[in-house]
């Protein structure tokens, strides 16, 4: 059953990986989409950050993760009005495959939540989702220059 539970994890992962090493890369990102992507993968964090310090039979808890969830499934689109401008086909298809896993991937991690005993897995997906936006932030705005364009005299 959890090996179940991790597999759409492993997609988002992949198609992340893709998404962030192949189509961001080639076109750039601009401020907004290099501050937005970064925020976007802290409000992940949270939910597995609130997951890891709270107890799911707490009053109140589930109710407080499925807001940080929904919160968080609503937050990542904020971009999408940039990169109806900006994104190839091939983008935007890969964003359409993050926004179906991203529900799946917090109820999967809930489910493991509410099991209980499962505080090493979330544990390793916080770990994972910061150090993603970790590498975002150094990248994007330590690492990465936009290239410029020559003008022929």
């Amino acid at each position: 059953m959890i090996p179940a539970l991790l597999i759409p994890a492993g997609l988002q992962a992949a198609t992340m990986v893709a998404d962030e090493g192949w189509f961001h890369r080639r076109r750039g990102l601009p401020r907004w989409e290099r501050v937005g992507h970064p925020l976007d993968t802290l409000t992940v964090a949270a939910c597995y950050g609130f997951a890891l310090l709270s107890r799911a039979t707490a009053p109140g808890a589930i109710t407080i993760y499925v807001f940080l969830a929904l919160f968080s499934c609503l937050f990542i689109t904020k971009d999408e009005f940039v990169h109806a401008k900006r994104c190839s086909a091939g983008e935007a298809w890969a964003h359409s495959l993050l926004f179906v896993l991203h529900p799946i991937v917090l109820a999967s991690f809930g489910y493991l939540w509410f099991l209980e005993g499962h505080r090493t897995l979330i544990a390793l997906q916080l770990t994972v989702t910061l150090a993603f936006a970790l590498y975002q932030l150094i990248y994007w705005s330590l690492i990465w220059r936009p290239q410029r364009t020559s003008s022929a005299p």
